[in-house]
């Protein structure tokens, strides 16, 4: 569910922490020198002179979920129209022309629902904010219907959930249309520390819709690549460390990494029982807020979430106040900045517009204990791994083609060329060889973790400066996708608010040369109403998000 990443050394490691997302944590802080090179920075898209392949007009593009559900309402729209539209869109730029391969595949019982909503609205009303809009959803999200749940790997082939994951029943619960499931990085980006974000076996190599030689990030990056290209009203991915944030940063769409509780991870592929979670990413702040309400609730089947009960909302559009920033004391994480020349002055401006809007600015506000993080972050998923995959394996049942993390590791070894044609998986080697969770290495590490992340790191400076939000770059812009020697991103902030299972949001805050880079908010366990505030007032002062034109390569002229 995560790309999770340790930083390169910083020029003072005992005091400093720069946490892109899972890819440097794999490579145990060895892209110190593999920094994407990027040229210098631009604050607004623009087309390209190499010419964009012939993309459709798209009758719905950067239509929200309010304005489609206005048009169902008054009856101009049915959902019947709007998925069928986009099921046009799917095989027209996602299977053919620009070919994202953001889409592993569709559901072939779309149309079907959608009529039988299209029914219900005409007899009972909709159920809500979500009746009858398409929801593209990660393919590590287990659905117990006619499609599969792979997280991009052929060993999953052919498994059968016993039932919907409680998110996909959260989701028909509330009328949307599973449209179909979004290519990943495999086994959420998790399998290896050479692997290049957006590929699997399965699914192929996901594009960036900016720029089709970019990589969208990982591991939901066909969840971001998708929702940005128009392919359907909302969508869902989810993270360990970074996967959800950073291809909502690359792929200029807005993305929530809720409070680890605040969604049940129940019959979701695993990494890490302490730090998963599924989270909306959508092209604004308000379809954001709307599909996180509506997928909150406790359920039995995960105990995490026990703790949201009095602390989550049905409906989280409430908070939505275009002054919402006004009065808010935001602190600046100083020492996330510096992994993008590119990036740091865009970031730099946005701080003057939050000031404009009446925010309180503590500069600098830096989390101290990052070091500490990142010496247990690995140790700690590759435990969880080995424990939280074998049970989702034995929860599919007998029939499933493989039981256990040793049987997935020996079906790769059986299809080498089709699942490690390009990297392997030597992270995988690395969790099976961990013990239980009742082993000393582990409750040490998992202890280290909520010490350094939660109360002496982002707790700890929240108390000090009394502030109501953090803030930081997200992550760097696009690099280029090389399958030959992975991935090249150098740096970013997901990592505190990951390890301590809180809330981030990022939203876009401008383009280096054509390419979106975003900026994150994040707090506090359970602060999500309070960052949904600042993020949207935010977003309403600048609106930087942008649709993809979809170029050949990055736009250098600009």
């Amino acid at each position: 569910m995560a790309q999770v990443t340790l930083s390169p050394p910083m020029k003072n490691p005992a005091d400093s922490f720069r946490s892109p997302s899972r890819r440097n944590l794999l490579k145990s802080g060895l892209l110190a020198g593999a920094a994407a090179a990027l040229p210098p920075a631009h604050g607004s898209a623009s087309t390209s002179s190499a010419a964009a392949p012939p993309v459709p007009a798209f009758e719905f593009e950067e239509m929200g979920a309010a304005e489609l559900q206005a048009k169902m309402k008054s009856g101009e729209l049915t959902a019947r129209k709007l998925a069928e539209a986009y099921l046009a869109r799917i095989e027209a730029i996602d299977q053919n022309g620009p070919t994202l391969k953001a889409v592993i595949q569709t559901n072939p019982d779309a149309l079907k629902i959608a009529d039988e909503l299209d029914r219900e609205r005409k007899e009972r009303g909709p159920r809500g904010p979500l009746h009858g809009l398409p929801v593209l959803i990660k393919d590590n999200i287990a659905t117990a219907d006619s499609m599969e749940t792979t997280a991009g790997s052929l060993a999953l082939v052919g498994s059968k959930p016993p039932k919907d994951s409680f998110v996909a029943k959260k989701l028909r619960d509330a009328g949307a249309i599973i449209l179909g499931k979004t290519n990943c990085s495999e086994w959420a980006n998790i399998r290896s520390g050479h692997s290049t974000s957006g590929w699997s076996g399965r699914g192929g190599q996901t594009k960036n819709p900016y720029a089709l030689d970019r990589n969208p990030c990982g591991s939901s990056s066909g969840s971001g690549s998708g929702v940005s290209a128009n392919l359907s009203a909302l969508s869902i991915g989810t993270e360990t460390n970074g996967s959800i944030v950073c291809p909502s940063s690359i792929n200029g769409v807005v993305g929530i990494k809720p409070t680890v509780g605040l969604w049940s991870r129940a019959g979701i592929i695993p990494i890490s029982h302490s730090q998963d979670t599924a989270g909306p990413m959508c092209r604004t702040v308000r379809d954001a807020a709307t599909l996180l309400g509506a997928v909150t609730g406790v359920d039995p089947d995960d105990k995490y979430t026990a703790a949201s009960a009095g602390k989550s909302h049905t409906d989280y559009t409430k908070f939505l106040d275009p002054n919402g920033a006004r009065g808010m004391r935001i602190g600046v994480a100083r020492h996330f900045f510096g992994f993008s020349e590119k990036v740091d002055p865009i970031i730099e401006a946005q701080l003057d517009v939050l000031k404009k809007l009446g925010a309180v600015i503590v500069d600098p506000a830096d989390i101290t204990t990052g070091r500490e993080m990142g010496k247990h972050e690995l140790t700690v998923l590759l435990y969880e791994l080995k424990a939280d995959l074998n049970a989702y394996l034995a929860w599919l049942g007998p029939n499933t083609p493989v039981k256990t993390l040793a049987d997935i590791i020996a079906f790769n070894e059986r299809n080498r060329e089709k699942e490690m044609p390009y990297f392997g998986q030597d992270t995988f080697l690395d969790a099976q060889k961990k013990g239980p969770l009742t082993d000393k290495e582990y409750i040490d590490g998992l202890a280290a973790n909520h010490k350094f992340s939660r109360e002496e790191g982002i707790d700890a400076v929240m108390d000090k400066y009394k502030l109501d939000a953090i803030v930081a770059p997200t992550a760097p812009p696009a690099w280029p996708t090389d399958l030959i020697n992975g991935d090249a991103d150098s740096g970013g902030s997901s990592g505190p608010a990951a390890i301590a299972g809180y809330p981030n949001i990022t939203v876009p805050a401008g383009f280096v040369f054509g390419m979106p880079t975003g900026i994150s908010f994040f707090g506090r366990a359970w602060s999500e109403p309070m960052l949904i505030k600042i993020a949207y007032a935010y977003e309403q002062a600048t609106n930087h998000r942008k649709a993809p034109k979809f170029l050949p390569t990055a736009d250098l002229s600009v």
